[in-house]
């Protein structure tokens, strides 16, 4: 597993406290685990972007065009 960052190792450790002194409905537990997901799709994405050989304008264009397309509303 690869190293974690600082900015992951404190959104997990909020999330443990979080979850350890208040209920699983607490908001500020959902948005803490909002910030870890962040952060590890963060840390994810720059081990792939610092393996990957130089993207074009379009590629990059490309990419990051998922990153600014709202995900649609989970069912169920």
């Amino acid at each position: 597993m690869a190293a974690r960052t600082p900015a992951r190792r404190s959104a997990a450790a909020r999330v443990s406290v979080l979850q350890r002194h208040h209920g699983p409905d607490d908001p500020r537990l959902n948005d803490a685990r909002r910030e870890l997901r962040a952060a590890e799709l963060e840390d994810h994405v720059r081990r792939i972007v610092d393996g990957a050989p130089p993207l074009t304008a379009e590629q990059r264009n490309r990419i990051a065009t998922l990153l600014r397309t709202p995900a649609p509303a989970a069912t169920g």
